[in-house]
């Protein structure tokens, strides 16, 4: 069976068809400035082939969707003969609340569901939904799956989700923490495990999903005892634009000295701050290292912010679960930067991490793959496992649509 999957943004359609014969991925695109007012933009391969079209206005979803099934059915560039061949369509979902532990058939009760989430998630469940309701309208035979960010940290015990704010505020308005980059660390739990052939029963680790947007997990025994981001994902480390944990009282101190809006400090804590906020130069890791590698004060700082912050949470996380048996390294930081790993595992030896410098550099900048990165001797296993959130969704979606 051929799955689409389909992660729908503000203003962006990404999407991947897979083959879940051998999970082969035959066509992967993105249709962007989707409502805009601009001339959008699509991008799809297949194989070596590419079909770009440029210029033409998308307003709609719905429009960016039929786009990229003629994409998908072009005679020269396509990737199928037939809509029919398309079996099932996963969506991204990032917030499902605590309605949601796991992916689920759509229906019009889910999708009531996840517009009951969009307080929530309000900048993300609004474009998720856009895209699962035009896939019903261009495919409106062809089952959709609901496939959720926030569902793998559900496992997580309320002494790991509860805020000590008046409890009331839990059972009104669902306020606690939720985690992200769920499916990825779902996917990263498991193939690890698969890889050095052992169960996940009885394991402890801990997940580092470095990127953009980065999170960490503590998972016991495959299941999600704790994790960084909180509400929303602002919570947790330093990000690429993104403050992570700070004390509640900068907004208000920041909104009544600069005369600004609680929206107003939370929009700059979520776009402006991190690693571009700190190094006043960027947001991507790269261009920090490279900053900070010729001595710039600010790129240095906020290069040290971050090593600093995650040796914090896997300090606490080991000590939560009673020790770890693995940390594994995934995403786009956390697969290609060895020398940023090499920074977060200096120091922790004492705790038996004991890192490989030549494995470790061997496993980075374009060459990650599935890896160990720590010494023979090593107490604690060391990894490398490139995360898959679009087969985590196939896989679901045909679970699901199979029976």
């Amino acid at each position: 069976m051929k799955i689409l999957v389909v992660n729908a943004g503000s203003s962006s359609l990404k999407y991947q068809l897979i083959d879940m014969d051998g999970e082969k991925m035959i066509a992967k695109g993105l249709v962007e400035r989707i409502g805009t007012g601009k001339p959008g933009h699509q991008k799809q391969v297949v194989g070596k082939e590419v079909y770009e079209v440029e210029g033409v206005m998308i307003d709609t979803h719905v429009q960016a969707t039929e786009m990229m099934l003629k994409a998908l059915l072009d005679e020269e560039k396509g990737a199928i003969r037939s809509m029919n061949e398309i079996g099932a369509v996963g969506h991204r979902v990032l917030h499902g609340g605590t309605k949601f532990s796991a992916s689920v058939i759509v229906n019009q009760a889910v999708k009531d569901a996840i517009r009951e989430c969009i307080p929530l998630g309000p900048l993300h469940n609004p474009a998720n939904l856009m895209g699962i309701e035009a896939c019903e309208k261009v495919m409106p035979t062809t089952p959709q799956v609901a496939v959720f960010d926030t569902a793998f940290h559900q496992t997580m015990p309320p002494k790991a989700y509860m805020y000590g704010v008046p409890k009331k505020f839990l059972t009104k308005y669902g306020v606690r923490k939720y985690g992200f980059h769920g499916t990825s660390h779902r996917y990263v739990s498991k193939r690890v495990c698969e890889f050095l052939g052992i169960s996940q029963l009885g394991t402890k680790m801990i997940i580092c999903h470095l990127g953009n947007g980065s999170s960490l997990s503590a998972v016991v025994d495959g299941k999600c005892v704790d994790t960084t981001m909180g509400l929303t994902p602002l919570d947790g480390l330093l990000m690429g634009t993104r403050c992570g944990t700070c004390d509640p009282a900068v907004v208000q101190f920041i909104a009544n000295n600069e005369n600004m809006t609680v929206d107003e400090v939370l929009n700059m804590m979520n776009k402006e701050s991190g690693l571009l906020g700190i190094s006043g130069l960027s947001n991507d890791m790269r261009d920090v290292d490279n900053a900070a590698d010729n001595y710039h004060g600010d790129a240095m700082l906020a290069r040290d912010m971050l090593v600093y912050g995650i040796q914090k949470y896997i300090g606490s996380f080991v000590a939560a679960m009673g020790g770890c048996d693995m940390i594994v390294f995934t995403a786009g930081i956390g697969e290609n930067n060895g020398a940023l790993r090499e920074r977060i595992l200096t120091g922790m030896e004492w705790m038996g991490a004991k890192l490989d410098h030549a494995r470790n550099m061997a496993c980075a900048d374009g060459h990650a793959t599935e890896c160990v990165i720590s010494t023979d001797d090593s107490k604690m296993k060391l990894l490398v496992i490139p995360t898959n959130e679009e087969i985590m969704i196939a896989r679901d979606t045909l679970e699901l649509v199979k029976h």
